[in-house]
Parts: C-alpha cells; sequence; structure tokens
C-alpha cells in the first residue's frame, strides 16, 4: 500500500468524520474537536484534533494535528489519555458530540444518550 502524505491523510481523516465515521467524538472549547476515527480502507486508527473548518473545505481546520496507531485498541488507549488530559484542563464542552454534522450524520448515530455521568 502507497504512503500517504500528512495532507492526503488530514483530507482523509475529515472525511471520515464529516460522514459521520468516527467511532468517538468530544467537543473541547474553542470550537476545537477530539475524534477517534478507524480508517476502513487503510485499517489504521487515528486520534484527530482539530479546530472548526470555516473554509468550507479550502484550508485545512486551525489547531490541527493527528496521531497514527496501527491497532484501533491503541488508538482508543491514546484519545481516552487525551480526552482526560482535556477534561482535567477544562475544555471539554460535550462527549460523544454530534454538534456541527449535518442531518444525515445525525440521524445515524441515535445511541447518542441525553444523560449526564
Amino acid at each position: 500500500m502507497q504512503e500517504r502524505s500528512e495532507e492526503q491523510i488530514v483530507s482523509r481523516l475529515l472525511e471520515l468524520e464529516n460522514q459521520g465515521q468516527a467511532e468517538r467524538r468530544a467537543a473541547l472549547s474553542g470550537e476545537r474537536y477530539l475524534s477517534l476515527i478507524q480508517d476502513p480502507d487503510s485499517g489504521r486508527a487515528y486520534v484527530f484534533r482539530h479546530g472548526m473548518d470555516n473554509t468550507e473545505g479550502a484550508e485545512p481546520p486551525a489547531e490541527l494535528e493527528f496521531y497514527e496507531y496501527p491497532t484501533s485498541e491503541t488508538a482508543a488507549q491514546a484519545y481516552d489519555q487525551l480526552l482526560n488530559e482535556s477534561r482535567a484542563a477544562g475544555e471539554v464542552v460535550e462527549e460523544d458530540s454530534t454538534e456541527d454534522m449535518d442531518e444525515d450524520e445525525l440521524t445515524q448515530d441515535s445511541t447518542i444518550s441525553e444523560e449526564q455521568p
């Protein structure tokens, strides 16, 4: 399999997230998001943190970073660690957030609970 450039990976992660393919997603303060994404094409798992895309895809979102992992289990552990760090810093606004997803994505994810932990 051909190695993807950083730009290609970011583009793919945004595509998967916009299609509602993030396994987990948290809204952070400052209009930032933390997502756990498994790419079904490559089998790789990613933790993806980024700001809002106010350019309608013309430019990558602000404050963008991603971490690539060989397994979904390893990525989930890293996601949990980053989420806990964000929670401790008071940055978590909403866990399993569907904010700013389109209507189709909202209907695909009907398991989100409105209850607070």
